[in-house]
């Protein structure tokens, strides 16, 4: 019988549904750019550790852009369940607390500035 088609099967998250295509853009992304990240939708808390970042790189003397990451689907690609977060190279440093300007100098001196 007709009636019982089979759905296309898309995966299911708390942001609505992901297609795998969009899940390995989002790894490929995650694997070139810039060095330093901020991952969060934009909110308050967001926007503030993504200014206190730049206060601290340009405290340190560092020219390196920032990238402020909203996609949820490249946000969930590193494993970030809270944000705001900050990435050095491709490790997340810290998740789920605005950083102050010390607190990311600290990371990024013990981090290398990757």
């Amino acid at each position: 019988m007709a009636l019982f088609g089979k759905k296309k099967e898309t995966e299911k998250s708390c942001c609505g549904d992901v297609s795998a295509e969009s899940v390995k853009q989002a790894q490929a992304a995650q694997n070139e750019g810039a060095t330093v990240k901020i991952l969060g939708s934009g909110c308050k808390k967001c926007n503030e550790l993504e200014t206190n970042t730049k206060a601290a790189l340009t405290q340190l003397g560092m020219d390196t852009t920032v990238d402020h990451v909203t996609d949820f689907a490249a946000i969930a690609a590193y494993g970030v369940m809270t944000t705001p977060a900050l990435v050095l190279g491709k490790k997340v440093v810290s998740a789920g607390k605005v950083l102050k300007k010390d607190d990311v100098i600290a990371l990024i001196e013990k981090h290398g500035g990757q």
